[in-house]
């Protein structure tokens, strides 16, 4: 018998089958704590905490992906900025090769680099960040002024 009055069930929690006998008309209180429910709470608490450290574990990668396409757009635009100086002869050098070594300046790589119609240039970039986000491209295109 358990300290409450409810036979002790051997695989373990309790067992309510068999009720001790009681006296007519007065019922014993529960005492606090001897429910079968001991350690829920417990269990409860570390789900809810495992949910949350996902939880912020996902948004840590979205918030990673994030950052890893605003650099490959930077990259991209300074890479085509330059590339048009160059194709411009405002800067010395091949539009593609230029746009090649400020991309690698800022962890980048051209992916694809052409020149279009009216002295602009059209580059795209890809920036490889951590594995499991795959690579981030960026894409721009510059030219003269209007």
């Amino acid at each position: 018998m358990r300290r409450n009055g409810w036979p002790q069930n051997p695989a373990g929690g309790c067992s309510r089958k068999a009720e001790p006998r009681r006296h007519r008309g007065k019922r014993r209180r529960p005492e606090k704590g001897d429910g079968c429910e001991r350690g829920a709470g417990t269990v409860l608490a570390a789900g809810v905490a495992l949910v949350v450290m996902t939880a912020m574990a996902v948004m840590l990668l979205l918030v990673q992906s994030a950052v890893l396409a605003s650099r490959a757009a930077a990259a991209a635009d300074l890479a085509a900025l330059a590339a048009a100086d160059a194709l411009r002869g405002i800067s010395t050098g091949e539009p593609c090769t230029v746009a090649a070594e400020v991309a690698a300046r800022h962890a980048a790589t051209v992916l694809s680099c052409s020149e279009g119609p009216g002295q602009t240039v059209e580059v795209r970039t890809g920036l490889t960040g951590n594995p499991l986000l795959g690579t981030a491209t960026g894409h721009a295109r510059a030219g003269p002024p209007p």
